[in-house]
Order: structure tokens, then C-alpha cells, then sequence
């Protein structure tokens, strides 16, 4: 029960934090963010390219973004009526955030099937006209 407590009024204190960064539009102080800037820099900077200079802005908002998506993903996880958290639900949890990613492809292999459509249609105008212009 203790350990329920605790761990209520760490969330609360988390969300309040999230709250308190995103009405203010300064730079925010590190003890205000959800996990360490350090940490948040390291992973962005595996990604971006070398000379590219990352904004406070960014650091401070990915840092507030990503503390939301654990919140969203732990409340989607303790649905569950079970008294532990397991692979199979953090699996179900992310899995609409990972199927995004299959999402953009499909609709990337659908723009280039309508492009070839169209492409084809374009050579079958200018059959039609070149035939019919005498």
C-alpha cells in the first residue's frame, strides 16, 4: 500500500511538472523535466547529423513529449486487472505508436501506384491526341 502511495504521488508530482513546462515558454530548469536533458540530448544527437546544433526548445518539448507518451502507455498498461505489468501488455500498449510506421509506408506505396496510374493515363492522352489531331 505504501508503495501504491508513493508511487501515486510521483506521477502527480510528474504531471504537475508536464504542466507547468508546457504554460511556460522558457527554457525550463532540469528538475522540472521528466527524465534528464543529458539523456534526451545523447539520444537525439545518435540520430541527427554531426554539426547540427538542437534548440533548448527541442530538448525541453521531445523531453515533455516522450514523459506524455510513458504516461499514456502505463495508463493504457494498468487497465489490466492484474497485479503486475508483463511483456504481452506493453507489446499492446505501443503497438497503435509502432503500426504508424507501417501506416506511412502503405500510403507511401499507395502515392507511387497512383503516380505509375496516372503516368499511364498521361501516355494513353497523348496516344489518343496524336491519333485523332489529323
Amino acid at each position: 500500500m505504501a508503495d501504491d502511495n508513493t508511487e501515486n504521488k510521483q506521477e502527480e508530482k510528474i504531471e504537475e511538472k508536464i504542466e507547468e513546462i508546457e504554460e511556460s515558454e522558457e527554457e525550463v530548469s532540469e528538475d522540472k523535466l521528466p527524465f534528464p536533458r543529458a539523456t534526451i540530448v545523447n539520444m537525439l544527437r545518435k540520430h541527427i547529423s554531426k554539426g547540427k546544433q538542437i534548440k533548448g526548445q527541442v530538448k525541453d518539448e521531445m523531453n515533455v513529449w516522450l514523459g506524455k507518451m510513458v504516461e499514456r502507455i502505463a495508463e493504457k498498461m494498468d487497465e489490466h486487472p492484474y497485479t503486475y505489468v508483463d511483456g504481452g501488455m506493453l507489446r499492446e500498449a505501443i503497438e497503435p505508436y509502432e503500426t504508424v510506421q507501417d501506416i506511412e509506408k502503405e500510403k507511401e506505396r499507395i502515392i507511387k501506384q497512383l503516380e505509375s496510374v496516372k503516368a499511364a493515363c498521361d501516355v494513353l492522352i497523348n496516344e489518343v491526341d496524336r491519333k485523332f489531331r489529323k
